[in-house]
């Protein structure tokens, strides 16, 4: 395993094809994290959650987004009707994994269900259940996190028509433990993680610079298509579409402040623009999110204007009043209530709009704040923070230019890690504007 990770380490270290693990190589990662994650965190998540047996079922193509993501490196969906049943014996310190399924699933769970002894796969799944007589029996049924809905109504519905009326009144959902799986990162996840966001980073330079950028010539339409064939030349994928936008003068573009659904596309970049991008990569089962901020340098400029410097200082400084405000317990709500107050008495123009982030894009977890909903987010806002958590630090603050005659919005965003130790950045952030083309010094570096 510690081979393996300094191979992520090595391979990853810049963004050239040969440096991406291959297809074997991921699958050996892939499935000795899931080892970890089921028998060192899985019991702790149980425990906390209540819950002593968790069901998941899910058919093939149709999976529930929770077991998809415990799928073997080797199989890319569920087969046939895949059912999982985790026993956790709290006394005894040990956990169960089984898969009532003709197959074992992958290395990390053996299948429990000999169709040749007893045919009917319900039945079988009973008998385990009835032999182990757990206190609870967690179900992936949510109304607020989606993520944590997973089974569907007609297994929803055989599966009780089976179950034993002395049985049928320990099913609860198994919300909380679902969540706790999908938020929680491991060290070792972490070790990946920087990697990925380094690579993130990275595509977003090269896109951010003369080697994609023509000005007058290259669009924003353009560097989107480049982003997502960069990240397919490197046999990684894209878990949305990249964005790219701008903001100029009020004279060049009109006093208009872009809102999130209505960004016009293939716009001529041009110098003086200040470029912005949304961008995010997945590999090895974890996905990034990054938004960061170019300018298009006039002639003669050697710099960004300190206006535009100074803005995205103000950016910096709502991320700092932010997630200074981290606590384990603190609801999202209550921290974006905090920032929000905290921002707007320091002068600054702040909206928050952060989101879990792992093994989902939006994944589930603590919401703090959404871009339409600054007041705070119903539910899923009450949900508080927990440790071992990513968040994609999404935000911006709405800066007055004088010399543009406009309001421009810096928007940023950054995973980042909450931890027993505090908060710290997954891979840095973006303190500096990118500058097309790259000023280069006297030694031309």
């Amino acid at each position: 395993m510690k081979n393996i990770f300094l191979l992520i380490i090595l391979f990853t270290s810049s963004i050239n094809a040969q440096q991406i693990l291959q297809e074997k190589q991921r699958a050996q990662v892939v499935d000795e994290i899931l080892k970890d994650r089921f028998n060192n965190l899985l019991p702790e998540l149980m425990d906390n959650a209540g819950i002593d047996m968790w069901v998941l079922i899910s058919r093939e193509y149709n999976e529930d987004p929770v077991l998809k993501t415990m799928l073997p490196a080797t199989w890319l969906n569920a087969r046939r009707r895949t059912i999982l049943v985790f026993y956790r014996n709290k006394t005894q310190n040990t956990i169960e994994k089984l898969a009532v399924a003709r197959y074992n699933f992958g290395e990390n769970i053996i299948s429990a269900w000999d169709k040749e002894k007893e045919p009917n796969q319900w039945k079988r799944l009973v008998d385990i259940i009835s032999e182990r007589n757990p206190e609870v029996i967690g179900l992936n049924y949510s109304n607020n996190f989606n993520i944590c809905d997973g089974i569907v109504k007609t297994d929803y519905e055989e599966f009780m028509a089976v179950l034993p009326n002395k049985l049928q009144s320990k099913v609860v959902s198994a919300e909380k433990l679902a969540i706790g799986w999908i938020e929680t990162r491991t060290e070792k996840e972490m070790v990946i993680y920087n990697q990925l966001v380094d690579i993130t980073h990275d595509i977003i330079a090269e896109a951010f610079s003369e080697k994609v950028i023509t000005p007058g010539i290259t669009t924003t339409t353009d560097v989107e298509w480049w982003m997502r064939d960069k990240v397919t030349s490197l046999g990684l994928e894209t878990w949305f579409h990249p964005t790219v936008d701008v903001q100029r003068t009020a004279e060049e573009l009109g006093n208009h402040l872009y809102a999130f659904s209505n960004r016009p596309e293939n716009m001529v970049i041009v110098p003086g623009d200040l470029v912005h991008c949304d961008f995010g990569i997945t590999y090895l089962r974890l996905n990034t999110d990054c938004q960061e901020l170019a300018y298009v340098l006039r002639p003669n400029e050697k710099e960004p204007p300190k206006y535009l410097q100074n803005a995205l200082k103000d950016g910096n400084r709502v991320q700092d009043i932010f997630t200074s405000n981290f606590k384990t317990g603190k609801t999202g709500n209550e921290v974006l209530k905090e920032s929000l107050d905290q921002g707007k008495a320091e002068g600054l123009r702040p909206a928050i709009y952060t989101h879990p982030l792992g093994t989902y894009g939006h994944s589930s977890g603590t919401t703090l704040g959404m871009w339409d909903s600054q007041g705070g987010v119903p539910v899923n806002g009450d949900y508080p923070l927990h440790e071992n958590t990513v968040y994609a630090i999404e935000l911006n603050t709405t800066v007055t230019i004088p010399e543009w005659k406009r309001d421009i919005r810096i928007m940023l965003e950054e995973a980042g890690f909450w931890s027993k130790d505090g908060f710290r950045y997954v891979n840095g952030r973006q303190t500096k504007l990118l500058t097309i083309p790259r000023v280069k010094d006297h030694q031309g570096n």
